[in-house]
Formats: C-alpha cells, structure tokens, sequence
C-alpha cells in the first residue's frame, strides 16, 4: 500500500521506549480531556440539529475546556 511505509516507521515508533512512554501519557491527558467534555459539558449526546449547531457546541466546549485550564494554571502560578 502507499501507506505501508510510514505506518511501519509509526509502529516502530510507536514500540520504542519513548513512544511507550507517551502513549501511556495520552491517557493522562488527551483521553481525560475527551472523557472531562462528555461527562461534563454534554457532548456525550448533540442537543441540536445540523452540522454548524454540532460544531459551535464542540467548539464552545474546547473554549470553555481551555479557560477552566488557563484559571487553573494562574491560580497555580500565582
């Protein structure tokens, strides 16, 4: 396949030691956060129709996912 080649240096990649260990992190953060925007901002289920409404709900959820994140960080710093 076109692809065979790429998806190869992925795997190894992916196998090394570095990419176990960032694997493994990905849980700790790019998971949570899907996990945090269903549980929490109700994207589990689309409450409008259409593929514009679907999208502004996504979007206002990584906006109010990234502001939680910046008061969390200023409070920390500060």
């Amino acid at each position: 396949h076109v692809w065979e080649k790429h998806k190869e240096k992925v795997r190894a990649h992916r196998l090394s030691s570095t990419g176990k260990y960032l694997y493994k992190k990905r849980k700790e953060t790019i998971e949570r956060s899907f996990a945090d925007a269903k549980e929490l901002h109700g994207l589990r289920y689309c409450r409008l129709r259409g593929r514009e409404k679907v999208q502004e709900q996504a979007l206002m959820t990584a906006a109010a996912q990234n502001i939680k994140k910046i008061a969390n960080h200023l409070t920390k710093a500060g």
